[in-house]
């Protein structure tokens, strides 16, 4: 299979980075993303694994990926999948006023942007995640955005993945 490419993006902040999937560690996941591709949605940042961006999508993948290529510390430019129930996700602390509800499932879709990270929720413990892509073009770029979005506020941007 020759190999594929995301890209990723801050639409306000006109900002993209590209990144290569993963298809050789995370199959299962890769194949389930790229047929839902584009998927855009509001744009949060982390508030417990630190430089982390991050948007939540109703399941697209006709099952849960197994969890192939995990990671409780993400590095640079990691693009994981994280599948949450709404009850995981409801307490006020998160911030979450429209997408969670209890009896749903949620996916995240997460761009981490700096080192330093660390998948310990306070909530729930450890919260492993599928790595499916990492950047190869364009981390600087979006890591000055993505703390902008830290410093500034994430309201009324989106993040973005299509391919590339």
């Amino acid at each position: 299979m020759a190999d594929r490419y995301v890209e990723v993006s801050l639409a306000e902040r006109d900002v993209r980075c590209t990144a290569k999937l993963l298809d050789d560690r995370a199959p299962i996941t890769c194949a389930a993303l790229w047929d839902a591709l584009p998927l855009a949605g509001d744009v949060y940042h982390a508030k417990y694994a630190r430089n982390e961006i991050y948007a939540l999508f109703p399941p697209f993948a006709a099952s849960e990926p197994p969890l192939e290529n995990p990671t409780v510390t993400p590095i640079p430019g990691d693009l994981c999948y994280f599948s949450f129930a709404g009850a995981e996700l409801g307490t006020r602390a998160y911030g979450y006023d429209r997408e969670v509800r209890p009896g749903t499932t949620l996916v995240d879709l997460a761009l981490f942007y700096e080192r330093n990270n660390l998948l310990l929720n306070g909530d729930v413990g450890w919260v492993p995640g599928i790595v499916w892509g990492q950047v190869v073009d364009g981390l600087d770029a979006m890591a000055d955005a993505c703390n902008d979005l830290w410093r500034s506020g994430a309201a009324g941007e989106t993040l973005r993945f299509r391919r590339a």
